[in-house]
């Protein structure tokens, strides 16, 4: 029995890929789409700068002035309470619906919701 030629062959096997590629269902697009843990990622991270930045204000600071720890504890606390508000804002606006952290809450295409507008 004679091998069929390779172009033909090659034929085939193209269209077996064009027909597996069009019966696959396309990739979801993930843009606008927040998951739990990547809401949870960014209220760390809302943490954690705030803590650096009242470390790193304090601690320059405390060196312009040459009082080593009082400026660092100060802003350090300020920095924590900073980046507890702004967790909690993140919280309030996944509460309420609103901003981008509520869209891992709402379904695709659907708008959100006025009606609790104050």
């Amino acid at each position: 029995m004679a091998e069929e030629p390779f172009s033909d062959r090659l034929k085939r096997l193209e269209d077996r890929i064009a027909k597996a590629k069009s019966t696959r269902e396309p990739p979801r697009s993930h843009r606008g789409e927040f998951t739990q843990g990547s809401l949870a990622w960014r209220m760390v991270t809302e943490l954690v700068v705030g803590m650096a930045l009242g470390l790193a204000i304090g601690l320059g600071l405390d060196a312009l002035f040459g009082t080593r720890p009082v400026f660092l504890v100060v802003f350090a606390l300020l920095g924590f309470a900073g980046g507890v508000r702004t967790m909690l804002r993140t919280a309030e606006e996944v509460k309420r619906g609103r901003g981008e952290a509520a869209l891992m809450n709402r379904p695709a295409g659907k708008a959100p919701d006025d009606a609790d507008e104050e």
